[in-house]
């Protein structure tokens, strides 16, 4: 069964970045997420453009961008400008007056479009925008913090997601205390990646290597 691991680089030590990144890579990850906050749009400060720049000149693996940040349309390119062609940018609908707009700016560069839906985010308020994205990424926590606990709502939420995507040709992504038994359950189901945070791989005895190995070999 194939699907994507993401790291969510905000919980990486940042201490010795450069080590986190290739041990990552070595290890066996899929591509790097990238979690962007404004202070305004949710009630935190996380990475900032220049983490997001090194990371990209770091390594060859994909990025995977996550505005959380009031009206994106106005500051999207700033990031377009600093990833690679078929890089992932997701902003959030809500943040944004006209969500298409930006959608329409990170296609024309090339980048692959994405949404993110937040826990209290109906899937009927972004049906329009399923018709032009390639990932939809579902937060199963409120948006902000690591380490929350997950909302087992969103698992209808997922459902209702994995009955249109297909039809739609979108992407569904995992977001928020990911561990192994969600990856065992929605994996199967038609979940195509799950990021890694604080719950599965960051702050843990095992090399990176070791634990992405481990989820790999889950049975299902």
């Amino acid at each position: 069964m194939k699907f994507e691991l993401m790291a969510s680089m905000m919980c990486a030590n940042y201490g010795n970045l450069e080590k986190e990144v290739r041990d990552l890579e070595n290890g066996g990850i899929d591509s790097f997420h990238i979690d962007i906050m404004d202070g305004r749009y949710v009630p935190n400060f996380a990475m900032s453009l220049n983490d997001m720049a090194y990371i990209a000149s770091a390594t060859k693996k994909p990025l995977d961008v996550h505005l959380m940040v009031e009206h994106p349309n106005h500051t999207v390119e700033l990031f377009i400008n600093r990833l690679r062609k078929g890089d992932t940018i997701y902003i959030h609908p809500e943040a944004e007056y006209h969500p298409s707009t930006t959608l329409q700016k990170i296609i024309n560069a090339g980048m692959t479009p994405g949404i993110a839906i937040n826990p209290g985010t109906s899937v009927e308020t972004v049906m329009e925008m399923l018709r032009i994205v390639k990932k939809v990424l579902v937060m199963t926590v409120n948006p902000g913090n690591a380490g929350q606990m997950y909302m087992p709502y969103v698992g209808k939420k997922i459902t209702k997601l994995l009955a249109l995507k297909e039809d739609m040709n979108f992407q569904i992504y995992w977001d928020g205390a990911c561990g192994a038994d969600k990856i065992r359950e929605y994996a199967p189901k038609g979940v195509d990646g799950f990021v890694l945070g604080m719950t599965l791989l960051f702050g843990k005895e095992k090399a990176y290597g070791e634990t992405l190995a481990d989820i790999r070999k889950l049975k299902f």
